[in-house]
């Protein structure tokens, strides 16, 4: 069965206005949807550019992975840009329902991410709510980390909260695994390291993105 839904979406983690210059044009030519990547040194260790300044080609489809211990501090800035979706920790210690009706009053997706220490059910009604629930299988704050499969076992979870979300992963997607998270119900797969550090960020995009529709038995 060929899993035609299941998408690869290629990250921005950029510290400067120079690095994240040189993702938009490594990306450029083949991108469609991105996940830009924001932390602010507090709910993860390191400091990126800011959302506001780290602003996208008008034709690619932008989500926010919003890393960020104060949420709404930074609506003002994620209504402002219209980003296709805006994702939030639940982790974060404010309460996100009152920003998820911010974010759809303005057509903007809402998104809850779950750390790897997160039980779906302590977030329920945040996930009830989301249009898009994040399952975050890495480091926060870095490229290149280690997945955890063992995560996807919180896919089942989440589906019983909320069947319609779509379930992203987020940490240590590569060609080793992709093909492992479509098949065990991931929607949207965010590669980093793997796309960002090829040689050819290009070819490496639609080798993982050919290889999800790859039928048989997976290894």
């Amino acid at each position: 069965m060929a899993l035609i839904n299941t998408v690869i979406v290629p990250t921005i983690l950029a510290a400067d206005k120079n690095q994240f210059g040189a993702f938009v044009a490594a990306y450029q030519g083949f991108a469609k949807r991105v996940q830009v990547d924001i932390a602010d040194g507090q709910l993860a260790p390191t400091l990126t550019l800011p959302e506001n300044e780290a602003v996208c080609p008008a034709e690619w489809q932008v989500d926010y992975h919003m890393m960020v211990a104060r949420p709404s501090e930074h609506m003002q800035n994620i209504l402002a840009l219209k980003p296709h979706l805006c994702v939030f920790h639940a982790e974060c210690g404010e309460d996100l329902l009152p920003l998820f009706t911010q974010l759809k009053g303005a057509g903007i997706k809402a998104g809850v991410a779950l750390m790897k220490q997160t039980f779906p059910a302590t977030f329920r009604g945040a996930i009830e709510a989301a249009d898009h629930v994040l399952i975050f299988a890495g480091e926060l704050g870095r490229q290149g980390s280690e997945a955890d499969m063992l995560q996807t076992e919180k896919i089942d979870l989440i589906k019983a909260i909320n069947p319609n979300a779509e379930i992203g992963w987020d940490g240590g997607a590569n060609m080793k695994n992709v093909r492992a998270l479509a098949h065990a119900g991931i929607d949207v797969i965010n590669v980093g390291a793997a796309i960002a550090g090829a040689p050819n960020p290009a070819q490496m995009y639609q080798d993982l993105q050919a290889d999800l529709d790859k039928k048989g038995v997976v290894l």
